[in-house]
């Protein structure tokens, strides 16, 4: 039988969950697969976004489950499914599922001899999800989480609903908020603190801390079988790039800072992009996305790069990285042997208010985002209408 905790645990978080306002990504997931993986960095919202599903299906034939709750120091998930299913169970939703060892291997089994039961499980974005113990590629679908839009943000911290406008409608000049006559000022907030949801529960520094924290001690090294001093390598490379970026990274120098080989230099980027503090924008060479060369490293967010600086990070820094940031969710997005960034063959130069056209005379779909201002024409864009683009 069940254990009667699990079913108190599952209720009391499904009566504090709010119902009003979901993430981008729910209407896209296709809920009625077998097995669903949401993953992406601490603090974005997976799991107020599988409790929102719950109780818009009712929590009927449903059972909710943190990987690491204390249940599971005598039992395991396989046995948990077991039960489930002979009380009459179809879906078992099991949030953080990096945190229990073994994850992936009791995921298959229990997909394999459960057939009629849907799996459904957050995960840090740190791990590679299809590439686990066990052989999930053929059997879930992945879904990849990032933080909040600005769009996003206006909802869910102004109740400001406005729709997601494609990529052409904003070429086009098409971005409106309705009621909103000088957005300026909400942007400005949003680029401080408006990518997490957990800004709106108060002490976001410290919070933002706690995820640094977390992501770089926890998450990686659990991941990679890192040990704790390479953890601490790990940090203190963090801390340097974010008095760096937007830069783009030597490993050389990067190595003998931190006293490692170069050689792991790569993969530790790899982690920390994964981990959802820094975005690597690549060059286009390799003819697939995010498989080129590096050319320029950014701290992934403006929130974070606000944080790790203690102060206001510079302007044209700020506005590059809240462009890459909100640019790589929907699009193709890499770096210009010209400008700034290449998004679907359109060239773009991020600047201030005051950005002239001189770097994009003679290029082909060459446009300008500049920064301070609220609206724009021709090829001249303001910064924020990318943020209303997911």
């Amino acid at each position: 039988m069940t254990d009667i905790q699990l079913f108190n645990y599952m209720k009391g978080l499904l009566d504090q969950t709010p119902e009003a306002f979901t993430r981008y990504i729910y209407d896209e997931i296709d809920w009625q697969a077998r097995m669903v993986g949401i993953v992406g960095p601490r603090g974005v919202g997976k799991s107020t976004m599988l409790l929102q599903h719950i109780r818009h299906q009712g929590n009927k034939g449903i059972l909710y489950v943190m990987a690491d709750n204390i249940y599971f120091d005598q039992h395991s998930l396989v046995s948990l499914a077991d039960d489930w299913a002979k009380e009459g169970g179809h879906s078992l939703f099991i949030d953080e599922v990096h945190k229990y060892e073994g994850w992936s291997r009791e995921l298959k089994q229990i997909y394999d001899v459960h057939p009629d039961m849907q799996i459904v499980f957050t995960g840090s974005s740190v791990l590679d999800i299809l590439q686990g113990e066990a052989d999930l590629s053929r059997r879930a679908l992945i879904y990849h989480m990032q933080g909040l839009s600005f769009r996003e943000y206006l909802q869910l911290f102004h109740s400001i609903q406005v729709r997601a406008f494609e990529f052409e409608e904003i070429l086009n000049h098409e971005v409106s908020i309705p009621g909103v006559v000088h957005p300026l000022p909400l942007f400005h907030d949003y680029l401080q603190h408006g990518y997490y949801p957990f800004a709106l529960e108060g002490n976001f520094e410290r919070r933002m801390q706690q995820v640094l924290s977390l992501s770089i001690e926890v998450d990686i090294p659990q991941y990679a079988d890192m040990k704790a001093s390479t953890a601490r390598k790990l940090k203190q490379m963090m801390g340097m790039l974010a008095t760096l970026a937007p830069y783009k990274p030597s490993y050389e120098k990067l190595a003998a800072e931190i006293g490692v080989s170069k050689n792991n230099v790569p993969d530790y980027l790899v982690y920390l992009e994964r981990a959802g503090l820094i975005g690597l924008l690549r060059d286009d060479t390799s003819g697939m996305r995010n498989l080129g060369k590096v050319e320029k490293l950014y701290i992934d967010n403006p929130s974070l790069l606000t944080v790790l600086g203690n102060k206001v990070p510079e302007k044209g820094t700020l506005s590059e990285t809240f462009f890459y940031n909100q640019m790589r969710v929907r699009n193709s997005i890499s770096a210009s042997r010209q400008s700034d960034f290449v998004v679907n063959g359109h060239t773009f130069e991020v600047g201030g208010a005051q950005k002239g056209k001189r770097q994009i005379e003679g290029i082909a779909n060459g446009h300008i985002v500049r920064d301070d201002i609220e609206s724009g024409y021709g090829i001249i864009h303001p910064l924020w209408h990318f943020g209303m683009n997911y």
